[in-house]
Protein backbone atom coordinates (compact mmCIF):
# COMPACT_ATOMS: atom_id res chain seq x y z
CA UNK A 1 0.00 0.00 0.00
CA UNK A 2 1.81 3.46 -1.03
CA UNK A 3 0.74 6.92 -1.68
CA UNK A 4 2.27 9.92 -3.08
CA UNK A 5 2.32 13.18 -1.65
CA UNK A 6 4.48 15.88 -2.72
CA UNK A 7 7.83 14.90 -2.06
CA UNK A 8 6.91 12.45 0.29
CA UNK A 9 5.72 8.51 -0.05
CA UNK A 10 3.70 6.93 2.41
CA UNK A 11 4.29 3.43 2.19
CA UNK A 12 2.74 0.31 4.50
CA UNK A 13 0.96 -2.63 4.84
CA UNK A 14 -1.94 -4.60 6.81
CA UNK A 15 0.24 -5.98 9.51
CA UNK A 16 1.70 -2.41 10.03
CA UNK A 17 -1.75 -0.83 10.04
CA UNK A 18 -3.35 -3.69 12.45
CA UNK A 19 -0.60 -3.61 14.77
CA UNK A 20 -0.48 -0.27 15.47
CA UNK A 21 -4.27 -0.09 16.06
CA UNK A 22 -4.02 -2.90 18.08
CA UNK A 23 -1.35 -0.82 20.19
CA UNK A 24 -3.73 2.20 20.26
CA UNK A 25 -6.56 0.66 21.31
CA UNK A 26 -4.80 -0.95 24.12
CA UNK A 27 -3.26 1.60 25.14
CA UNK A 28 -6.41 4.17 25.50
CA UNK A 29 -8.37 1.48 27.05
CA UNK A 30 -5.56 1.30 29.60
CA UNK A 31 -5.63 5.35 29.67
CA UNK A 32 -9.26 4.92 30.01
CA UNK A 33 -9.51 2.56 32.77
CA UNK A 34 -7.19 4.73 35.18
CA UNK A 35 -9.03 7.64 34.34
CA UNK A 36 -12.13 5.78 35.36
CA UNK A 37 -10.35 4.63 38.85
CA UNK A 38 -9.07 8.33 39.30
CA UNK A 39 -13.38 9.85 38.71
CA UNK A 40 -14.35 6.70 41.45
CA UNK A 41 -11.60 7.96 43.77
CA UNK A 42 -12.51 11.48 43.23
CA UNK A 43 -16.01 11.21 43.77
CA UNK A 44 -15.23 8.89 47.21
CA UNK A 45 -12.94 11.67 48.63
CA UNK A 46 -16.02 14.32 47.29
CA UNK A 47 -18.96 12.05 49.72
CA UNK A 48 -16.55 11.81 52.51
CA UNK A 49 -15.77 15.78 52.19
CA UNK A 50 -19.75 16.11 51.81
CA UNK A 51 -20.01 14.02 54.85
CA UNK A 52 -18.34 15.95 57.18
CA UNK A 53 -20.83 19.02 56.50
CA UNK A 54 -23.66 17.15 57.63
CA UNK A 55 -25.35 16.03 60.96
CA UNK A 56 -25.28 13.02 62.69
CA UNK A 57 -28.02 10.51 60.99
CA UNK A 58 -30.37 7.70 62.76
CA UNK A 59 -29.34 4.35 61.73
CA UNK A 60 -32.32 2.96 62.92
CA UNK A 61 -34.20 4.93 60.45
CA UNK A 62 -32.64 3.22 57.20
CA UNK A 63 -32.34 -0.39 58.11
CA UNK A 64 -33.02 -2.35 54.80
CA UNK A 65 -30.66 0.32 52.73
CA UNK A 66 -27.91 1.11 55.42
CA UNK A 67 -25.04 2.09 52.57
CA UNK A 68 -26.51 5.15 51.81
CA UNK A 69 -25.08 6.37 54.77
CA UNK A 70 -21.82 5.51 53.88
CA UNK A 71 -19.05 8.33 55.41
CA UNK A 72 -21.97 10.11 57.53
CA UNK A 73 -22.02 10.22 61.35
CA UNK A 74 -24.59 8.13 63.15
CA UNK A 75 -26.26 7.19 65.93
CA UNK A 76 -28.07 3.87 66.92
CA UNK A 77 -29.07 2.78 70.27
CA UNK A 78 -28.58 -0.66 71.79
CA UNK A 79 -26.05 -3.23 73.38
CA UNK A 80 -23.03 -4.81 72.49
CA UNK A 81 -23.37 -8.58 72.16
CA UNK A 82 -19.50 -9.90 72.37
CA UNK A 83 -20.80 -13.49 71.76
CA UNK A 84 -19.39 -13.13 68.08
CA UNK A 85 -16.97 -10.44 68.66
CA UNK A 86 -13.57 -10.63 66.55
CA UNK A 87 -10.19 -9.60 66.49
CA UNK A 88 -8.67 -8.39 63.15
CA UNK A 89 -4.83 -9.14 63.61
CA UNK A 90 -2.04 -7.24 62.21
CA UNK A 91 -3.54 -3.52 62.48
CA UNK A 92 -0.29 -1.22 62.84
CA UNK A 93 -0.40 1.65 65.33
CA UNK A 94 2.51 4.22 65.51
CA UNK A 95 4.74 0.85 64.20
CA UNK A 96 3.69 -1.06 66.82
CA UNK A 97 1.61 -4.36 65.86
CA UNK A 98 -1.69 -5.35 67.35
CA UNK A 99 -5.89 -5.94 67.09
CA UNK A 100 -9.16 -4.05 65.64
CA UNK A 101 -11.64 -4.91 68.05
CA UNK A 102 -14.94 -5.46 65.81
CA UNK A 103 -18.16 -6.39 68.18
CA UNK A 104 -21.77 -6.81 66.98
CA UNK A 105 -24.24 -4.57 68.34
CA UNK A 106 -28.00 -5.30 68.30
CA UNK A 107 -30.03 -2.34 67.50
CA UNK A 108 -32.49 -1.65 70.13
CA UNK A 109 -36.56 -2.49 69.46
CA UNK A 110 -35.04 -4.78 66.12
CA UNK A 111 -33.14 -7.92 65.09
CA UNK A 112 -30.44 -6.29 63.23
CA UNK A 113 -27.09 -6.49 64.63
CA UNK A 114 -24.06 -4.06 63.21
CA UNK A 115 -20.88 -4.44 63.61
CA UNK A 116 -18.86 -2.34 65.90
CA UNK A 117 -14.85 -1.29 64.94
CA UNK A 118 -13.89 0.42 68.77
CA UNK A 119 -10.40 0.56 67.59
CA UNK A 120 -7.22 -0.56 67.98
CA UNK A 121 -5.15 -2.74 71.23
CA UNK A 122 -1.74 -3.94 70.95
CA UNK A 123 -1.02 -7.45 70.50
CA UNK A 124 1.47 -9.67 72.44
CA UNK A 125 4.87 -10.88 71.62
CA UNK A 126 3.53 -14.59 71.41
CA UNK A 127 0.85 -14.55 68.92
CA UNK A 128 -0.72 -17.25 70.61
CA UNK A 129 -1.98 -15.09 73.39
CA UNK A 130 -4.96 -13.45 72.53
CA UNK A 131 -6.28 -9.96 74.61
CA UNK A 132 -8.89 -10.23 76.65
CA UNK A 133 -11.09 -7.35 75.85
CA UNK A 134 -13.77 -5.80 78.07
CA UNK A 135 -17.07 -4.98 76.66
CA UNK A 136 -19.75 -2.61 78.37
CA UNK A 137 -22.84 -4.25 79.26
CA UNK A 138 -26.61 -2.72 79.25
CA UNK A 139 -28.29 -0.35 76.95
CA UNK A 140 -26.54 2.50 75.56
CA UNK A 141 -26.15 5.12 72.49
CA UNK A 142 -22.94 4.74 70.16
CA UNK A 143 -22.11 7.15 67.70
CA UNK A 144 -19.44 7.03 64.55
CA UNK A 145 -18.59 6.71 60.98
CA UNK A 146 -20.39 4.51 58.69
CA UNK A 147 -17.97 2.35 56.33
CA UNK A 148 -18.98 -0.63 53.64
CA UNK A 149 -16.08 -3.23 54.21
CA UNK A 150 -13.84 -4.20 51.00
CA UNK A 151 -15.13 -6.87 49.71
CA UNK A 152 -11.57 -7.54 47.50
CA UNK A 153 -10.26 -10.01 50.20
CA UNK A 154 -6.29 -11.05 50.67
CA UNK A 155 -6.13 -13.98 52.85
CA UNK A 156 -3.72 -16.51 53.77
CA UNK A 157 -6.51 -19.17 54.66
CA UNK A 158 -7.82 -22.00 52.30
CA UNK A 159 -11.00 -22.82 51.35
CA UNK A 160 -11.66 -25.53 54.28
CA UNK A 161 -11.17 -22.81 56.78
CA UNK A 162 -12.38 -19.77 55.38
CA UNK A 163 -16.11 -21.72 54.79
CA UNK A 164 -15.85 -23.78 58.33
CA UNK A 165 -18.42 -23.48 60.79
CA UNK A 166 -15.94 -23.15 63.81
CA UNK A 167 -16.02 -19.82 65.37
CA UNK A 168 -12.34 -18.07 65.51
CA UNK A 169 -12.33 -14.97 67.28
CA UNK A 170 -8.88 -13.88 65.45
CA UNK A 171 -9.39 -12.60 61.82
CA UNK A 172 -7.02 -12.03 59.38
CA UNK A 173 -9.39 -9.23 57.75
CA UNK A 174 -13.38 -8.36 58.21
CA UNK A 175 -15.11 -10.09 55.50
CA UNK A 176 -18.36 -9.50 55.58
CA UNK A 177 -19.98 -12.48 53.63
CA UNK A 178 -17.80 -14.81 55.82
CA UNK A 179 -19.63 -12.67 58.65
CA UNK A 180 -22.95 -13.34 57.76
CA UNK A 181 -23.00 -16.61 56.70
CA UNK A 182 -20.72 -17.79 59.86
CA UNK A 183 -22.53 -15.61 63.04
CA UNK A 184 -26.05 -16.83 63.71
CA UNK A 185 -26.92 -13.00 63.80
CA UNK A 186 -28.95 -10.93 60.92
CA UNK A 187 -25.80 -8.22 60.66
CA UNK A 188 -25.95 -5.24 58.31
CA UNK A 189 -23.47 -4.98 55.30
CA UNK A 190 -22.08 -1.95 57.26
CA UNK A 191 -19.61 -1.29 60.00
CA UNK A 192 -19.62 1.89 62.13
CA UNK A 193 -15.99 2.76 63.34
CA UNK A 194 -16.63 4.20 66.51
CA UNK A 195 -16.54 7.95 67.79
CA UNK A 196 -13.16 9.11 69.04
CA UNK A 197 -15.18 11.01 71.49
CA UNK A 198 -16.91 8.10 72.91
CA UNK A 199 -16.26 7.91 75.99
CA UNK A 200 -17.10 3.92 76.73
CA UNK A 201 -16.26 0.98 75.20
CA UNK A 202 -13.83 2.58 72.77
CA UNK A 203 -9.69 1.88 72.00
CA UNK A 204 -7.13 3.83 70.25
CA UNK A 205 -8.79 5.03 67.42
CA UNK A 206 -7.27 7.46 64.60
CA UNK A 207 -9.66 7.08 62.13
CA UNK A 208 -8.29 7.86 58.65
CA UNK A 209 -9.59 7.58 54.86
CA UNK A 210 -7.49 5.93 53.25
CA UNK A 211 -4.49 7.49 51.15
CA UNK A 212 -5.87 9.30 47.88
CA UNK A 213 -4.17 8.09 44.50
CA UNK A 214 -6.43 10.31 42.51
CA UNK A 215 -3.14 11.65 40.79
CA UNK A 216 -1.22 8.57 40.57
CA UNK A 217 -4.33 7.16 38.62
CA UNK A 218 -4.57 10.48 36.57
CA UNK A 219 -0.46 10.44 36.21
CA UNK A 220 -0.91 6.53 34.39
CA UNK A 221 -3.99 7.69 32.17
CA UNK A 222 -2.33 10.22 30.36
CA UNK A 223 1.43 8.30 30.58
CA UNK A 224 -1.34 5.54 28.43
CA UNK A 225 -2.32 8.15 26.51
CA UNK A 226 0.93 9.29 25.31
CA UNK A 227 2.04 6.01 24.51
CA UNK A 228 -1.21 6.01 22.19
CA UNK A 229 0.10 8.90 20.37
CA UNK A 230 3.46 7.72 20.46
CA UNK A 231 2.34 4.86 18.46
CA UNK A 232 0.87 6.35 15.71
CA UNK A 233 3.70 8.86 16.00
CA UNK A 234 6.91 5.86 14.96
CA UNK A 235 3.86 4.73 12.36
CA UNK A 236 3.75 7.28 10.45
CA UNK A 237 7.08 8.42 10.86
CA UNK A 238 8.65 4.44 10.07
CA UNK A 239 6.20 4.89 6.90
CA UNK A 240 7.37 8.09 5.17
CA UNK A 241 10.39 8.04 3.25
CA UNK A 242 11.10 10.89 1.20
CA UNK A 243 11.05 10.65 -2.72
CA UNK A 244 14.80 10.85 -3.95
CA UNK A 245 14.61 13.21 -6.77
CA UNK A 246 15.94 11.33 -9.88
CA UNK A 247 18.80 13.09 -11.80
Amino acid sequence: MQFNFYQYQFKTNWFSIVLTMLCILTFIKLGLWQYHKAAIRQNIENQYQASLQQGTADLKSVLEHPEVLVYRNVKVRGEYQPTYQILIDNQIENGRAGYHVVTPFKIKDTHHYVLVNRGWILGSDNHQDVPNVITPAGEQEIQGMVWVPSNKIFSLEDDTERTTNIWKSVWQNLDMKKYQTQAPIQVLNIIIKLDPKQPVGGFVRNWQLPPSRIMTNLGYAYQWFGFAFSALAIYVYLSISRIQARE
